[in-house]
């Protein structure tokens, strides 16, 4: 059985259905029972021809369209509008191959709908585009299935009365994608792999920077994941990572996708990220980074976003590039109630010489830290400094 394959089909099959009459949610669980049922009975027949992709059946998405339609007339047929049952079962289209217009690019937006929350954009995302299951992506989630078959309904009903070719918004299908990115690895699925999946789909469907910007960065994020935590699960700050063991493919693939959007002169803030990392990605050593450059970088997204995360970052580069003092002068603009200000005020500290300072800093940001493997590594910067100062004669 083919997996990937399947999910590959989900977006397309689930716009022909659409275009074909059904309502958003009704053709939603239709394609889901499809797959079930794809899953049932594709191994039990034989392989016609490696032209299929690895499908027993000789038109994977034919099959799909067709058990998919099925599904959804017999779940009609159960409902009180007679009439247009009937025009529906008179509308069936003969077997044969499925039509050739890819609506992937709509489903995005229709996922990503302003009228949804960024939690219920994503579940559908991954549902209807990602074509994981419910328990999937409830595992991923670490919530029940029940709450995320709720959380999927609900955005369902929401969205089915949205005009399928309606405009969408790229800027918020490319934020719902990196919320699914920054979620990492729980449960069954690789969700940073799944973002980077259905990144790629959506680059193929539409020719925009940003788009390009955004694959490019969840590349060269995504290079350096094997470095990012020990064995036990402790962080390793970007510094003390093993270069040498980042993907140096996906770094390169990043970087000509990265150079291809810039080329086109309209900079956006994915792109702007993805310059930065490849910046990091490009120095042989922590020591060698370009830290100037990175600035350079940051002050352009200041301009195109004015984030306060952005301006927190910013700081660093800035302690980096013109020493830790200049970096606090620039964390002061800053609002100390954002969080993560506390472990940036206690780095910049250390740099200038102020563990007493620092030490205080880092037990204050380990406490307001969002995971336990965040809070673990603070602590453990807080002891270090708190040793050392106990270290010292006399004290």
């Amino acid at each position: 059985m083919n997996e990937a394959l399947l999910r590959s089909l989900t977006p397309s099959v689930l716009g022909i259905l659409v275009r074909r009459g059904a309502d958003f949610a009704a053709a939603e669980d239709a394609v889901q029972e499809a797959l079930v049922e794809a899953v049932r009975v594709w191994p039990a027949a034989p392989s016609p021809s490696s032209s299929s992709g690895g499908s027993p059946v000789r038109d994977p998405k034919g099959w799909l369209v067709t058990v998919a339609w099925r599904k959804f007339l017999d779940a009609t047929r159960a409902d009180t509008a007679r009439r247009r049952r009937e025009e529906l079962v008179d509308e069936e289209p003969a077997p044969g191959p499925s039509p050739a217009v890819d609506d992937t690019l709509q489903l995005y937006f229709l996922c990503a709908h302003p009228s949804l929350t960024p939690s219920s954009a994503v579940a559908l995302t991954l549902r209807a585009v990602g074509g994981l299951t419910t328990r999937q992506i409830a595992r991923a989630y670490l919530v029940p299935e029940a709450t995320m078959a709720q959380r999927i309904s609900r955005a369902k009903r929401t969205v089915s009365g949205v005009r399928f070719d309606q405009p969408g918004d790229v800027a918020t299908v490319l934020r719902v994608l990196y919320l699914v990115f920054n979620e990492g690895y729980s449960g069954e699925v690789d969700l940073a792999a799944e973002a980077i999946r259905l990144t790629r789909q959506l680059a193929a469907a539409i020719d925009h920077p940003e788009v390009s910007g955004l694959l490019a960065l969840m590349l060269l994020h995504h290079a350096r994941r094997a470095t990012r935590t020990t064995a036990d699960g402790s962080l390793v700050p970007l510094a003390e990572q093993d270069r040498g063991r980042w993907d140096t493919e996906s770094i390169a693939e990043g970087v000509e996708i990265l150079q291809a959007a810039l080329a086109r002169d309209r900079l956006g803030e994915f792109q702007a990220q993805a310059a930065i990392a490849a910046l990091h990605a490009d120095a042989p050593t922590a020591e060698e980074t370009d830290w100037v450059q990175i600035v350079e970088w940051y002050d352009e997204l200041v301009r195109l976003t004015n984030s306060p995360v952005v301006r927190l970052n910013r700081a660093v580069a800035v302690g980096e590039a013109d020493g830790p003092r200049a970096g606090l002068a620039a964390l002061a603009a800053v609002d100390d109630s954002l969080p993560r200000h506390a472990a940036v005020a206690a780095y910049l500290h250390e740099r200038d010489g102020d563990l007493a300072t620092a030490a205080r800093l880092y037990a204050e940001a380990a406490h307001a830290a969002p995971n336990l493997a965040e809070r673990d590594h603070l602590t453990r910067q807080a002891a270090r400094l708190n040793a050392r100062l106990n270290a010292r004669p006399g004290s």
